[in-house]
């Protein structure tokens, strides 16, 4: 007779509500750890730099980029859509994986949320400074004006404006829900006055009373119902950007779905790599478990298998289709001067993934950390890919040109990953990094509460 295999507890250990509310809060009680302010340290050195860099950007103009008259997108679009990309995670594990029930993600919401907001932040930089005069940029926003200007709604880069926009303030509200419970805790157990008036003011009078918890499961239900939907929207309307050009290479029907896939393939491993140095070094091992890296690694197997279909779906359709310069767009990103950035990309997004069928693989730390690393690394350069050997090589062979990024360039882009750390680190001292209520819900479910 078939006996299933018993499920692997969600939570490790004899624990009760207080040993969770314990173990969650206690980074932020004590005094931060010396890996703390090294990691403080080196993240608020990369985003002073990136401070320089943005200095020099609207003090000289764009011209201190490596951009040309036939590379017109180089790092910065490449980067705006590589951090919108990472940011989907968080909406992806909070709202579909609610909607579904899924209770393996409550001791990862918290951190895939708060990466959900801080990615998005840095993505959003780019199309500001890259408009080069960022004290117009208010012609953007559609409004009655004595100017008679109105912005034209037919460029994909309005939409991408209402698409972020709306992204982060959903991802905002989603997140700071989730956290109004765990914010009341924090109140009730701080020591000293202004952290029970500072807390007791983020958490809106909560108590923890039928009422409050009936209206909080409705909202949250809600806003995963509004959420969801961008999930598939947001990156849509980015690779829309492409597909709505007549770039050969871009234009194409197949970029909303795979940029959609891949960008939660890029936000899993992007939340992986944070979170087995949070378990690690916040003591957090019995809550982040090896099931739950478990977990997400199965997704990554899957959206990594779909972006590799896509790859392969378009070398099909370009040969298919008989469009000569459609052909040799991709002829020249396999063979041509960037061969180099097409074949990591093919590497660290097809083929690393796939290791993951490997159950032994799957359950190693050390090999999901460094495979999460490689995945941000081909995603990021399968943006490079898309961006520039679509425009290097234009439809007149005189107009052809090498791109190569300039320091100035460089150094915004390290600013916005140490912006983004910065802000991760700053978070995890201030909030618990694990959503404290969601957690002892499963308890009994997970079969670790003792009578």
């Amino acid at each position: 007779m078939y006996v299933s295999p018993q499920r692997e507890p969600l939570i490790k250990g004899e624990k009760d509500y207080a040993t969770i509310t314990n173990d969650v809060t206690a980074p932020m009680a004590g005094k931060p750890g010396k890996y703390w302010f090294m990691g403080i340290t080196i993240s608020t050195t990369a985003f002073l730099l990136g401070g320089v860099a943005t200095f020099f950007t609207v003090w000289f103009g764009i011209g201190t980029w490596g951009l040309n008259k036939t590379i017109g997108w180089g790092w910065g679009i490449t980067n705006f859509v590589w951090w919108v990309g990472i940011g989907h995670a968080g909406t992806f594990i909070s709202a579909i994986l609610l909607l579904f029930r899924q209770k393996w993600r409550t001791s990862i919401n918290r951190s895939a949320e708060a990466m959900t907001l801080m990615a998005v932040a840095c993505a959003g930089f780019f199309p500001l400074i890259h408009m080069g005069r960022l004290l117009v940029g208010f012609f953007i926003f559609p409004y009655p004006n004595t100017r008679d200007v109105w912005v034209n709604f037919n460029s994909p880069l309005l939409w991408d404006v209402f698409a972020i926009t709306t992204y982060f303030f959903v991802s905002l509200l989603f997140w700071y829900v989730g956290l109004i419970p765990d914010l009341g805790t924090i109140r009730d157990r701080a020591k000293k006055v202004w952290q029970k008036k500072i807390y007791g003011f983020l958490s809106f009078g909560w108590v923890g009373s039928a009422r409050h918890w009936s209206r909080h499961e409705s909202l949250s239900l809600i806003l995963a119902g509004l959420a969801a939907p961008l999930v598939l929207s947001v990156h849509s309307i980015v690779s829309m950007d492409f597909a709505t050009s007549v770039i050969p290479g871009w234009h194409t029907t197949i970029f909303p779905p795979y940029f959609v896939s891949g960008a939660v393939f890029s936000g899993f491993a992007m939340v992986l790599t944070l979170l087995i140095i949070a378990r690690k070094t916040m003591n957090l091992e019995e809550y982040i478990t090896i099931g739950h890296i478990e977990s997400m690694n199965k997704i990554i197997i899957a959206t990594g298998s779909i972006v590799g279909i896509a790859y392969l779906t378009e070398l099909f359709v370009a040969w298919y289709s008989g469009v000569e310069y459609e052909q040799y767009a991709f002829l020249n990103r396999a063979t041509g001067p960037y061969w180099w950035a097409y074949t990591i990309m093919m590497t660290c997004n097809v083929i690393t993934p796939q290791l993951f069928w490997f159950r032994k693989i799957r359950r190693s730390l050390v090999a999901t950390f460094i495979i999460s690393i490689f995945v941000n690394i081909g995603m990021w350069f399968e943006r490079f890919v898309i961006v520039v050997t679509s425009l290097h090589r234009d439809f007149l062979p005189s107009s052809w040109t090498m791109y190569k990024p300039t320091l100035v360039e460089v150094g915004l882009y390290v600013g916005t990953i140490g912006l983004f750390f910065t802000l991760f680190l700053l978070f995890v001292r201030v909030f618990p990094v694990i959503a404290i209520s969601e957690v002892k819900s499963v308890l009994k479910t997970s079969g670790e509460k003792k009578k």
